[in-house]
């Protein structure tokens, strides 16, 4: 058995550009993740960034709105911390400043009645006698969540989780 990877399907400009204009109207995109698809057709570097702005001008890519989409989605989701969602949009080319604008669209209150949440969730699941080690796993799964230290420390203080 040979795992060979597939060729490149070679299209053309106008056939690109209304696959990429299916692909950005499925769901948001970051212009990494369309560029990437479209050098999966075998497009060359000028006609990539020629589609990009194509698209961009008419609306299909939007940076701003996919880094506040992608935030609020894998808060309210998967109730991902502020910490992991920035990580996650860094991997997918975001620049900082739209970052910044996105993590700002989160709501301090929802974000700490969440992470009170998964911490009491994780508690009840966590059978250990010691208080310390007890407390050293809540830590780690809200750090793992991508919580601030300083927020999961809070919440185990005003809490009654140890």
């Amino acid at each position: 058995m040979d795992f060979e990877k597939p060729v490149k399907k070679i299209l053309d400009k106008k056939t690109a550009l209304a696959k990429a204009e299916h692909y950005c109207a499925y769901q948001e995109r970051s212009q990494q993740e369309v560029r990437n698809k479209l050098y999966d057709y075998g497009l060359r570097s000028n006609e990539v960034e020629e589609l990009i702005s194509d698209l961009i001008q008419n609306n299909f890519l939007n940076e701003e709105r996919f880094a506040r989409t992608y935030a609020l989605g894998k808060f309210r989701m998967k109730q991902w911390g502020r910490i992991k969602i920035k990580m996650g949009l860094k991997a997918k080319k975001v620049s900082d400043k739209l970052i910044v604008k996105a993590l700002k669209e989160l709501d301090d209150e929802d974000y700490m009645n969440t992470l009170s949440t998964i911490l009491t969730k994780k508690a009840a699941q966590i059978h250990e006698a010691d208080s310390f080690r007890r407390k050293n796993k809540l830590v780690q799964y809200g750090l793992m969540r991508g919580y601030e230290n300083d927020l999961i420390f809070d919440v185990l203080k005003s809490s009654e989780l140890l």
